[in-house]
Order: structure tokens, then sequence, then C-alpha cells
């Protein structure tokens, strides 16, 4: 082969390697979002799994007292799964409260919804999500749960753009999370704030807790909402 062919071929491949690159192949109501330069977690498969381990520890406990959960609090359990925050906020924000427990796993919540039957829980009602939109209520929550869950949303931009405008006046996001790798069921603090801070959400509390092998992070929202087309991306190395 000759230079100039080989040199040929090569510009053939790198245009088509741009190409590639340039075409957004995501769904049309996400290619206003930045792309996330993060690996994500496969679905579920981590250890906070068992109940009587994590009330042990007290979990669920230190969780709702730094997020304030009261009687009359309305809260959103986004990621719910079998239940375990979602029955222990019902007891807690009581008769005048309100939980929505929402998941992607239609089977998930078919076994959440036989056990808030089973322990006649009126407060909860349960609702399937979209995993780059958790289709809540305008202006419902004082509280949004994402508890070991947010490493595993894949466009977290859209996600946190279209959760925003579900909080109420003053409401807040509550993450609860490891420090690790975004593809190791973890998210680095760093690169949770960045990414909250994209879309218009400012820290209000950070602390690291035994009790959750983890950390406690709230959010509330801050300033107007900010245009999809104008999101940053937060690169991969944030936190590291």
């Amino acid at each position: 082969m000759t230079w100039r062919a080989a040199v040929c071929l090569a510009l053939v491949a790198l245009a088509g390697c741009n190409q590639l690159a340039s075409k957004d192949e995501r769904a049309p109501g996400l290619q206003d979002f930045p792309r996330p330069y993060r690996p994500v977690s496969a679905l579920g498969g981590n250890e906070f799994s068992t109940e009587d381990q994590r009330d042990n520890l007290g979990e669920a406990k230190v969780v709702m007292d730094l997020a304030q959960i009261g009687a009359g609090t309305t809260v959103a359990d986004i990621g719910a799964g079998e239940g375990y925050y979602t029955i222990r906020l019902a007891e807690r924000v009581g008769e005048k409260g309100r939980v929505l427990a929402q998941d992607i796993d239609r089977a998930a919540l078919q076994r959440l919804g036989q056990r808030v039957e089973r322990e006649r829980l009126d407060n909860v009602s349960i609702k399937l999500g979209e995993p780059d939109d958790p289709r809540l209520p305008t202006a419902s929550f004082d509280r949004i749960f994402l508890v070991h869950m947010y490493h595993e949303v894949e466009e977290p931009y859209a996600f946190l753009w279209r959760l925003r405008p579900a909080l109420n006046k003053g409401g807040q996001v509550i993450v609860v999370d490891v420090e690790r790798p975004t593809d190791q069921h973890g998210i680095p603090p760093k690169l949770l704030f960045c990414e909250f801070e994209a879309v218009g959400f400012r820290l209000v509390q950070f602390v690291r807790k035994p009790e959750l092998k983890g950390y406690y992070a709230q959010f509330e929202a801050s300033g107007n909402r900010p245009d999809p087309k104008a999101i940053k991306p937060c690169g991969a190395n944030k936190g590291k």
C-alpha cells in the first residue's frame, strides 16, 4: 500500500469515528441534556438489602432525623425497591403525611404494593418511574429520598432536572450513598455535588455516619432551573 492510500484510509476512518462521536442516539427527550462522563452501576445487587442489619445500625432513624422527617411531612422515596424506607417513612409522617414510593422495577413495586396492603399503610401510594424521569407531581414533596440508588442513574442531568419541580417551596433532596466509583455502587461526593450544582441545586448539609456505611447529603433548589442545553457536564475525574 502506498503512503497516499494509507493516508486516505486513515482519513476515512477518522471521519467515520467523528460521525459516530457526534451522533446522539439517545431518545429525543434526552438529546438537549449533556452526556454524563461517568459509568453507572448495575441495578441492585449491593450490600444494602437486609432490613434487620440496617435497623441494627439505626440507619433509617439516623437519615430521617437528619432530614427532619416528622408528622405531616410529604416524602417521595425514589428507587423504593422492597420498601425499607417507605415503610419506616410512613410510620414517621403519620396520618397527615404522605409517602410516594417510586421505582422503575415493576416486580419490586408489585411486591411493595402487597406489603403496603398487608400492613394497611393508607398514607402510601406507589408509582412507576422512568430511568431518566421520576415522573413526580409538581410542587408536592417536602423531601425526596435517593438512597443508595443515584449511582445507578444513567442520565443524571435529565433526571435531576425533571425531579426539581416536584419539590415544595423549601423542599430538599436527600442522598445517601458510598464514596467509591460510580460503577461500584457508590459516587465520590465531589462528583455528586457537581452534578447537583449543574442542575441548580445547592448543598446544605453533608455528614459521614458509621450507621450509613457512607455519607448523607442534603440539597435544595437554588436560583432558576437551567436550560438543558446550558447545563455543563462534570468530568469523570471529579472526586478522585
